[in-house]
């Protein structure tokens, strides 16, 4: 550094002195005498280097050399001083070092296939908002971060998103994203149960973060169900521990029985359509739960919160409001629902009083086998009729064979399950099946584990020779899948109104609606409870006749004195035409249509 100095120095002065001289030697007033020349000479050269450029004693001329130089250095260190804060902060910055400065934001730790469902519903959740925030940190390059989410999300418009570099089990870290100061945390799970140890790691370091009497509320996910009580209490009281593996496996049992129930949840959990929302009862008091039922005319009533933040969905018909209720509706915002005086009107001329059809044995085909599998066997075995079966078809050892016959002891009584191993990967496998035999065929992937390929890449390959397979034999195959990324359902080879689970974006979109509305949280898990209120596609004859024109406040009261809350439709003749659009949630009452026998009414009704 010392030699460069002085070379630079000595670059400096042949090119300065020089040029000094011959501006001096040409000038007209430039004085007589060589000494008079020489001092002006290093007058301009004094100028132009800033020292000072003192004439007369050598002493002066070096005591003015000195204090010019003391100024250079002051003058040097300061702006280099100054310099050096502002790139230490643009690298602080560029790192995601710095702390973001918010209140009231939404804070997401960590970074999985979640990142970019969640981040796009609460862009979409604060598009009527005057702003929002939301922090991510994750232990990733915060350039990669921002690059991602800008690819995924898009435009986020008055939502600013703000990344930041660090490991969410660091208490040091998680002092970037202000998670004191946030509304809602949001702990992303992490790609295999065998981390979920980091999640309770994670929810601790948040703990530590946080003031015990922070109003902060965390959502939290974990894989592994033997993770899920360390969660909840590491995340304290009165925070939402979700178990992905369980969700997953209770929708997948669900729509097994009601093909199309997909679509219905994948209207009800983005902020696209319409969506759950807890808003303000009726100010008259004594209304009955029938009447407000249809006195919502652009919204769909389904339960009830009462003062003590007790949540009652599809309470009896007769129960009655009190002071302090709020109601659960389905609307397009949280400001959209308006309570009229007088309810909409029905038809009572069209209306059917038909008894609920018994339910029937069932007969289920299972390809493929992962860990949600036995989840799913017990879900089902809480909704099937009794003397059902459920045929496994996977690919496998013994000891594959010793955890199916263990599931199936776990479903017992009311589903019995047979095993034969085999590859539904391979056209053999496919073609020694009997489809016409099933109600209905579950397809599952694989396990994702380190160094595997993706558990989609053999789903769309079981899929592809069942489609075949279908297509040579002219029998359909009612077929719902479990996939792991939503990017390959379009690579998907399935039919219209076809059903897939989506695991990932399943849980983001459970998250983003919880972390909007609290209440949601315990409705959400009765939903997808096997008892309970759940929702229903039910046979249109069931409430009104077929080939009659007549307003939905009329299918409605129908449902109501069913004791279900009807919240919407399924066209079949959309789905020929080919409209994506085939489920219809929250019509307006009003609306008046002739309904097809082929039409299923979407309620909300007790299992």
């Amino acid at each position: 550094m010392t030699v460069l100095i002085g070379w630079l120095a000595v670059a400096c002065l042949a090119v300065v002195i020089p040029v000094s001289a011959l501006l001096v030697w040409t000038d007209d007033q430039a004085p007589d005498t060589a000494w008079a020349k020489t001092a002006a000479v290093w007058r301009s050269v004094g100028q132009t280097l800033r020292l000072g450029g003192e004439v007369g004693s050598p002493l002066r001329v070096v005591l003015s050399v000195l204090l010019a130089l003391m100024a250079l250095f002051y003058v040097s260190t300061i702006v280099g001083l100054i310099t050096t804060a502002i790139t230490e902060e643009l690298i602080a910055l560029r790192r995601g070092h710095s702390t973001v400065l918010e209140s009231g934001h939404t804070v997401v730790l960590g970074w999985s296939d979640q990142i970019f469902t969640v981040v796009t519903e609460l862009v979409a959740a604060n598009a009527n908002q005057r702003r929002g925030a939301v922090a991510v940190l994750a232990d990733r390059d915060v350039t990669e971060m921002e690059e991602d989410l800008r690819s995924e999300v898009g435009d986020t418009g008055r939502t600013r998103i703000v990344c930041r570099n660090g490991r969410p089990t660091d208490p040091a870290a998680l002092a970037r994203v202000s998670p004191a100061t946030a509304d809602v945390v949001l702990v992303l799970p992490r790609d295999h149960p065998d981390e979920d140890a980091e999640i309770v790691k994670n929810l601790l370091a948040l703990r530590t973060a946080v003031d015990a009497d922070s109003r902060v509320r965390t959502v939290a996910v974990v894989r592994d169900a033997r993770y899920r009580l360390a969660a909840e209490l590491a995340a304290g009281p009165g925070a939402v521990v979700l178990e992905i593996d369980d969700v997953t496996a209770r929708l997948v049992a669900q729509c097994a029985r009601q093909p199309g129930l997909s679509l219905v949840y994948q209207e009800l959990l983005d902020f696209a359509g319409d969506e759950f929302y807890v808003v303000d009862a009726p100010a008259r008091p004594g209304r009955v739960f029938a009447e407000v039922l249809r006195a919502c005319p652009t919204s769909s009533v389904v339960g009830v919160v009462s003062m003590d933040g007790a949540l009652h969905l599809n309470p009896p018909a007769a129960s009655v409001l009190r002071p302090g209720d709020r109601l659960v509706v389905i609307a397009q915002d949280d400001d959209t629902t308006v309570i009229t005086d007088e309810p909409a009107a029905f038809d009572e001329s069209v209306m059917v009083n038909r008894a609920p059809a018994a339910a029937c044995p069932e007969r289920l085909l299972l390809l493929g086998w992962n860990r949600r599998a036995r989840h799913i066997l017990r879900h089902l075995s809480g909704h099937v009729a009794a003397r059902s079966v459920v045929h496994v078809v996977a690919q496998g050892s013994e000891s594959l064979a010793a955890e199916v016959r263990e599931a199936a002891a776990q479903a017992a009584p009311m589903l019995t399950v047979t095993f034969g191993p085999g590859d539904p990967t391979l056209l053999g496998t496919v073609n020694d099946l009997d489809l016409s035999d099933y109600d209905g065929v579950i397809v599952l992937g694989p396990d994702h584990g380190p160094g595997l390929d993706s558990p989609d890449d053999r789903t769309l390959v079981t899929l592809l020779l069942l489609r075949d397979r279908e297509r040579k034999s002219g029998v359909p195959v009612r077929v719902v899948t479990e996939m792991t990324d939503d990017r390959n359902r379009a690579l998907a080879p399935a039919g219209v109104g076809a059903d897939f689970i989506v695991s990932g974006k399943l849980v983001g979109l459970l998250m983003a609606q919880i972390s909007q509305n609290w209440h949601l949280a315990g409705l959400f898990g009765e939903l997808l409870a096997p008892q309970g209120n759940t929702i229903h596609l039910k046979p249109l004859g069931d409430y009104v006749r077929a080939g009659q024109r007549a307003s939905f406040a009329t299918v409605v009261e129908a449902a109501s004195r069913r004791g279900e809350c009807a919240i919407g439709y399924r066209s079949r003749g959309l789905a020929r035409v080919g409209t994506d659009h085939e489920v219809r949630i929250n019509p307006a009452k009003a609306e008046v249509r002739c309904w097809s026998a082929d039409d299923e009414v979407i309620v909300m009704a007790r299992s």
